[in-house]
This record gives C-alpha cells, sequence and structure tokens, in this order.
C-alpha cells in the first residue's frame, strides 16, 4: 500500500509535464517504444478502441508483466496516457512524433564552401527529402559550393545533411568557421597545439588554425543530378 501511494504523484506530475510540452514534439526513445507507440495508434485508428495488455504481449511476443513495464516507461516519459484499472484506456500524448511521422524536409540554411573559404551566409530554404535521416539533435541541410571534397564523393552542387554538433571526433566532416567568420567543409583533425582541417582534393591545401566554431557534422550527402 505505501508504494501505490508514492506513485499517484508522479503519474500526475508527469501528466501535467506532459500537458505543458504539447507544441513540442517528443520521439521515443527506443525502438521498442516506437513499435509499441506504433501499434496502440494503427490498433486504435482500427478499431476505435485501444488495445489491451493482452493484445499488446500477442503482438510482440512478451509477457504482460513486460508491457506493463515498458507503458510504466512511456506514461513517466510523458508519451502515453491510461486510466489505472480500466482496460482499453491507452491514448498517446498530443506531442507525441513516431517515426513514420517525422517530416520529409530539411531546412536549407544556405551555401557552404568545399574549395576556398567563403563568407558564412544564412539563407533559409526548405527542400523536401525522401527519407528522414535520423538524429538525437537538429538536423539541417547545406549545398555544397566548390570541389575540395570531391575524393570523399561530394561534389559541387552536392547536399550535405548536417547534425547540429560541436565535438567532432578526428576523421568527421564538419561545417567548419575559422575566427575571421568564414565558413568551410572539411574532415576534422585536432592535433598538436592546432587542429588540421582537410580537403579531400590534392588541389587544395589544408587549413592550419588553433580554435575553430564547428556549427555541424555531416551525416549524409544527397547527390544533385
Amino acid at each position: 500500500m505505501p508504494s501505490r501511494t508514492k506513485k499517484k504523484p508522479s503519474a500526475r506530475s508527469t501528466g501535467g509535464a506532459a500537458r505543458r510540452g504539447r507544441s513540442k514534439p517528443t520521439r521515443p526513445a527506443t525502438p521498442r517504444q516506437a513499435e509499441i507507440l506504433t501499434f496502440v495508434r494503427d490498433f486504435t485508428h482500427r478499431n476505435g478502441y485501444s488495445p489491451t495488455y493482452d493484445e499488446i504481449a500477442a503482438k510482440f511476443g512478451i509477457s504482460k508483466v513486460t508491457v506493463f513495464e515498458h507503458l510504466t516507461v512511456l506514461e513517466e516519459r510523458g508519451l502515453l496516457r491510461r486510466e489505472r484499472h480500466k482496460a482499453r484506456s491507452l491514448e498517446l500524448a498530443d506531442h507525441l512524433q513516431l517515426p513514420d511521422e517525422r517530416p520529409s524536409c530539411l531546412k536549407l540554411l544556405g551555401r557552404i564552401a568545399a574549395g576556398s573559404p567563403i563568407e558564412a551566409i544564412e539563407d533559409p530554404e526548405v527542400i523536401d527529402l525522401e527519407q528522414m535521416f535520423s538524429s538525437d539533435h537538429e538536423v539541417y541541410a547545406l549545398q555544397v559550393r566548390g570541389d575540395s571534397m570531391i575524393d570523399d564523393q561530394i561534389a559541387d552542387g552536392d547536399y550535405v545533411v548536417v547534425e547540429r554538433r560541436t565535438t567532432p571526433y578526428n576523421g568527421e566532416i564538419v561545417v567548419a568557421v575559422t575566427s575571421d567568420g568564414e565558413a568551410t567543409l572539411k574532415r576534422f583533425y585536432r592535433e598538436k597545439g592546432r587542429i588540421r582541417l582537410q580537403p579531400a582534393n590534392e588541389k587544395y591545401e589544408p587549413i592550419f588554425v588553433t580554435d575553430v566554431d564547428i556549427r555541424g557534422v555531416v551525416i549524409g550527402v544527397i547527390r544533385k543530378t
């Protein structure tokens, strides 16, 4: 009995957090969470009511106890609502965004040099994609100008998909802005006392700096045909 008394305030506060955050889409943390939520959504759309624990367990070949544990985690994260001791009461949170509901477009912020560095200019547009790139970070696109990354199969006019991350690993292709405000696309290498921005074309020399502003890491390329 004491343990039940402790759980009730937690459930209420979680529900309040979900209501306050409806305007900001939230995604499941694990593939299994996404599968269960997608099943609940599709089942409810087909039948007009949500599935039971038994139906969820049968769908995924797991026990009712495991289903209960999954649903408890989802409720605590504000991704799902349910009424205690009431069958077929599962409801998805209004702000939930499942993998197949993600928008098929990325923000195109501007152009990025892959030759000599150019002035960084943001010129917002939108480009549509057939498939959304998955990332825990914000993702955007830049169109490449120049051929310094041609040996990495990034050509003039291509689009690079960039994960907004400021701490790259050595060897990753980054969007780098130097201290004079110029932006370039190069491979990142941290060396003793300096940073090397390495082109992928022997016609270009590497750029050596002591400090650089990393605006993101390339996670994909869209060919300009």
